[in-house]
Parts: structure tokens; C-alpha cells; sequence
């Protein structure tokens, strides 16, 4: 593997004290670029074509690690399988498009607004939180 900067997953594990073997920086890496929510098989599949060496159980058990850590999130966008993202300073929502299975990421302050103050009107108030919309495209004919 080249010599390349750290991404910001890999200088987590360093932060955490994480051993980083060159399997896990090329998992970190990968994960770090992944501009879509990969699950273990896709990342798996990535990761190999860089170093073909590294397993699937290699995958999961580094997943599995940092998700621990508070690295990575998982998510369950309804389709049995587990996707990952890195975690973000910036807070940030889905939309599933149910017939493709893309995940748009999108903010909205009006929607953290009204979150806020359902809480407070309920009497609490809201330290966390997670929104996932399910869709389909507005010209989908289809039922469901």
C-alpha cells in the first residue's frame, strides 16, 4: 500500500490507542472514502481488490471494532443487512429510496426544530436522535 495521509477514521484508532495493522488501515481507508453507506460484503469486496489477502472475517471483526469504538455507525435501512458510515461532526438524516436502495443524506433545521420542540412539549428534552424516511421516486406507478 501507498504511503498516504491518515484519514480521520484511521487517526481515531490512533486517538483510541487501536493497533493499526495495514488490513485495518486499508479497511479505515476504504470506509473513509465510501461516498454511499457500504455493508460488510461491499466493503469486503472493496477492500480486497486493494490487498487480496485480507478475509471477510478480517472485515467484520474490524467492523465490529470500530463500531465499538464509536468510530463507524451501523444503520438498518430495512433490507437485512447492516450499512456502515463514518461518524460525522455534523449531524445528518436519511432517505431510503426503497426501490433502488440508495440512501440520500440530507439536513434540514426546520425538521430539528420540530423534533425539539415535540420533546419539550412532551417534557423532555431531546439529547439525541436518528431519522430515517422511506421513499419512493414521485413518478414510481407501483403500489407499496
Amino acid at each position: 500500500m501507498t504511503e498516504e495521509t491518515e484519514t480521520p477514521i484511521e487517526e481515531l484508532c490512533v486517538a483510541k490507542g487501536m493497533r493499526m495493522t495495514e488490513q485495518r488501515r486499508v479497511i479505515a481507508r476504504v470506509l473513509a472514502r465510501s461516498e454511499d453507506h457500504p455493508d460488510v460484503e461491499e466493503l469486503y469486496r472493496r477492500c480486497a481488490d486493494i490487498d487480496h489477502h485480507i478475509s471477510i472475517s478480517t472485515v467484520y471483526r474490524t467492523v465490529k471494532l470500530f463500531e465499538d469504538a464509536g468510530i463507524i455507525e451501523r444503520h438498518d435501512f430495512r433490507e437485512g443487512r447492516a450499512r456502515y458510515e463514518q461518524i460525522r461532526e455534523t449531524h445528518h438524516d436519511h432517505l431510503v429510496n426503497l426501490r433502488t436502495g440508495e440512501v440520500i443524506e440530507f439536513q434540514s433545521e426546520e425538521i430539528e426544530q420540530l423534533q425539539r420542540e415535540v420533546a419539550r412539549r412532551l417534557g423532555y428534552r431531546l439529547v439525541d436522535h436518528r431519522l430515517e424516511l422511506y421513499a419512493v421516486p414521485l413518478d414510481d406507478q407501483t403500489t407499496g
